[in-house]
C-alpha cells in the first residue's frame, strides 16, 4: 500500500477520504474530458509522424485552411517533443557546468558557439544521421525537425538553469551542508526548487524561440530534394514563397491560437504552481494564478488516481543515497593542484587550437588571408549592430519587465501576448521592411538591423520578469518600510535583483543576433532584394552559392567574436553577479 500511495500519511487519510472526498465532481468530469482530448490528439499526431516516408511525399503541403489545425497539432507536438529533450539537456549539462570548474571551462564555451551556429547548419549534418537511423520512416525526417528546434531552445534553459545554480543564497546553502544533505538531495531540495520559477520562464521563452526558427525547421532539404513537414512552419513557408499574404495572415492566427491554448493549460499552471518555490520568508501579497491549476486543485478522483503516478517523483526528492565508508580523499598540495588546473586548461586549448587549424586547413584550399581580414571587417560591422541593439532594448525592456514582474496579475494578462510576439517569424515581416525600404529609399544598413532583435529581444523581457518575480516579499516591505522610492529603489532594490536574469538574457539575445543576422541582413520579396554589409549577409551569400569554405569561414568567425564577446562582457558581469548581487 505505501508503494501505490507514496506515503504512510496517504494511507491513514484514505479511509476518512473514501466517503466523502472521492466521489467524481464536476472539476473530475472536466479535467478528464480535457485529458482524454490532449491524450487522443498526441496519440493521433504521433503515429502521422511515425508513417512511411512515401505516406509523407503523398500527402504535400497545402494552404488549405481545413488542414490548418492538423499542421498546428503536429507542429506543437514537434516542439514539445524539443522542449522535453531541452530540459533533460539542462539538467545534465548546466548542473556539470555549475558543479565543475573543469568542466565549466569546456561546456560554456562550447554553448556560447552552439547558440552562434545558425538553425540551418545544424540541419546540415544531421539530416543524414536521423535518415539513416530510420530509412524510409517519416520518423527519420521528424527527428530531424526536432532537432532543429531543440537547437532553438536548449542554450537559453541551460544559460538560465546554470544562473540560478550558481545564485543559490549562501544561507540556504549552509543550512543544507549543516544537515548533512548529498549532493543529490541538495539538488532536488534545494537547487532544483530555486531554480523553478526562473527555468519556467525561460522555457516559455524557448517555446517561443522554437517558433521563431520553425519555418527552417519544417522544410527539410537532402540534397537536391526539400522536403516539407506537415505543420505551420510549412505553411508559412508556402505562403511567403507564393506571395500570398492572406495565407500568412491565416497561418499566424493559428499560431496564435496554439500559444493562447499551450500558455493557458500548460505554462500559467506551471508559474502557479513554481510560485512556492519563491526564496523569501513571508508570504506573498499576490500570488500567480491559473484556472487549470484551481480546477486540478478542486478534483477529487483524478487528484487520487494520480496519487500512485506521482510516487517516483516524491521517492526521487526524498531519496538520499546510503553513506558508506570511503577511502580517505588523496589531498594534493597546492602546487600540484595548480599544476592540474594549468595542465586542464593547456588541454582545451589545444582541443581549441587543433578545432582552428582543421577549420583553416579546410578554406585554406581555396581562400586567402584577404577573405579572411574582409570577414573579420564583416563581422565587426554586425559586432556594432548587436551591441547597439541589446543596449536600446535593454533601456526599454528591462523597466517594463520589472513592472511586469511585480504584478502577477498583470504577468498573467500579458503572458500569452509577449509569447506571441517573441514566436512571430520574422521573414513575415521581410516583404513589409523591402516595400518601406523601397518606397522610402531607405538605407538597408540602419534600417535591415531591427529584424535582428525582432526575435531575441524578448530573452531579455523573459528572464527580466522572472527575475522581478522572485523578488521576495520581505525585501520589498523592507523598501516600503524604510520608504526607498525613485532611482534609489532601482539601485538597491529592482536593479541588483534582477542583473543576475539580465545577464541571462543578454547573453542569449546577443548570441542569437549573431545567428538572426543570416536572415536579417539579407532579404527579399519577389524581383526586390535588399542587403546590409555584414557577416550574416556574407554567410547567406554563400549558402546560397554552395560556397562551403566560405559558409565554414562565416560560421568561425561569428563564433569567434561570440567568444569574445561573452568573455570580454557578459562573464564578467555574470562573476560580479554571484559574488556581490546574491540574495542572502
Amino acid at each position: 500500500m505505501v508503494f501505490l500511495f507514496g506515503d504512510r500519511d496517504s494511507v491513514r487519510r484514505l479511509p476518512r477520504l473514501l466517503p466523502t472526498q472521492v466521489a467524481p465532481s464536476w472539476a473530475d468530469l472536466v479535467a478528464f474530458v480535457g485529458l482524454a482530448a490532449i491524450a487522443i490528439s498526441v496519440v493521433r499526431g504521433a503515429h502521422e509522424m511515425s508513417e512511411p516516408l512515401a505516406a509523407l511525399q503523398a500527402r504535400a503541403v497545402t494552404l488549405d485552411a481545413m488542414r490548418l489545425p492538423e499542421y498546428a497539432l503536429l507542429t506543437t507536438l514537434r516542439m514539445f517533443a524539443a522542449l522535453a529533450a531541452s530540459l533533460l539537456f539542462t539538467f545534465v549539462v548546466a548542473t556539470l557546468a555549475a558543479k565543475s570548474r573543469k568542466a565549466e571551462l569546456v561546456i560554456i564555451p562550447a554553448l556560447d558557439i552552439l547558440q552562434s551556429v545558425p538553425v540551418l547548419g545544424f540541419l546540415t549534418f544531421t539530416v543524414t544521421f536521423f535518415m539513416g537511423l530510420f530509412p524510409a520512416r517519416e520518423l527519420g525526417i521528424e527527428l530531424a525537425a526536432i532537432f532543429a528546434i531543440f537547437t532553438s531552445q536548449a542554450w537559453n534553459m541551460a544559460f538560465s538553469f546554470y544562473q540560478s545554480l550558481r545564485t543559490v543564497p549562501k544561507d540556504l546553502d549552509e543550512v543544507s551542508r549543516q544537515f548533512a544533505f548529498s549532493p543529490w538531495r541538495r539538488f532536488m531540495r534545494l537547487e532544483l526548487p530555486f531554480a523553478t520559477p526562473s527555468l519556467v520562464w525561460n522555457m516559455m521563452m524557448s517555446m517561443s524561440g522554437g517558433w521563431f526558427f520553425v519555418v527552417a525547421s519544417e522544410a527539410i532539404t537532402v540534397g537536391k530534394t526539400t522536403v516539407a513537414l506537415p505543420g505551420i512552419g510549412s505553411w508559412l513557408s508556402l505562403a511567403i514563397a507564393r506571395r500570398d499574404m492572406a495565407a500568412v495572415a491565416e497561418g499566424v492566427a493559428a499560431m496564435g491560437v496554439v500559444i493562447v491554448l499551450y500558455d493557458q493549460l500548460f505554462f500559467r499552471p506551471m508559474i502557479a504552481w513554481a510560485d512556492k518555490f519563491k526564496a523569501e520568508q513571508t508570504a506573498s501579497g499576490e500570488r500567480p494564478r491559473s484556472w487549470v491549476y484551481d480546477l486540478f486543485r478542486r478534483t477529487r478522483a483524478l487528484r487520487l488516481s494520480a496519487t500512485p503516478l506521482l510516487w517516483p517523483a516524491r521517492l526521487l526528492t526524498g531519496i538520499d543515497w546510503p553513506r558508506v565508508a570511503r577511502p580517505a580523499p588523496v589531498r594534493l598540495g597546492p602546487r600540484v593542484e595548480r599544476a592540474v588546473s594549468i595542465g586542464w586548461v593547456l588541454l582545451v586549448g589545444a582541443v581549441l587550437v587543433a578545432g582552428v587549424a582543421l577549420i583553416w586547413s579546410f578554406v585554406s584550399r581555396s581562400l586567402t588571408w584577404r577573405d579572411g581580414l574582409d570577414v573579420l571587417g564583416l563581422a565587426s560591422l554586425t559586432l556594432a549592430r548587436v551591441v547597439i541593439l541589446i543596449g536600446l532594448t535593454s533601456l526599454v525592456w528591462v523597466p517594463v519587465g520589472v513592472w511586469i514582474g511585480l504584478r502577477p496579475r498583470w504577468a498573467a494578462r500579458l503572458q500569452a501576448v509577449t509569447q506571441f510576439l517573441a514566436a512571430f517569424p520574422a521573414n513575415v515581416l521581410f516583404p513589409f521592411a523591402v516595400v518601406i525600404i523601397a518606397r522610402f529609399r531607405l538605407d538597408p544598413n540602419v534600417w535591415l538591423s531591427p529584424l535582428m532583435i525582432l526575435g531575441t529581444q524578448w530573452y531579455i523581457l523573459f528572464n527580466v520578469i522572472a527575475g522581478a518575480s522572485a523578488i521576495p516579499s520581505d525585501l520589498k516591505e523592507a523598501a516600503d518600510v524604510f520608504a526607498v522610492r525613485g532611482w534609489r529603489w532601482w539601485r538597491s532594490v529592482a536593479l541588483p535583483a534582477v542583473f543576475p536574469y539580465y545577464v541571462t538574457g543578454a547573453i542569449t539575445a546577443s548570441g542569437g543576433s549573431w545567428n538572426a543576422s543570416i536572415v536579417a541582413e539579407a532579404v527579399s520579396w519577389g524581383p526586390q532584394h535588399f542587403e546590409a554589409a555584414g557577416l550574416g549577409a556574407y554567410i547567406a551569400r554563400a549558402t546560397a552559392a554552395g560556397d562551403a569554405p566560405r559558409v565554414a569561414l562565416g560560421v568561425a568567425v561569428m563564433s569567434i567574436f561570440v567568444i569574445l564577446l561573452n568573455r570580454t562582457l557578459w562573464r564578467p558581469m555574470y562573476k560580479f553577479a554571484e559574488r556581490r548581487l546574491r540574495l542572502d
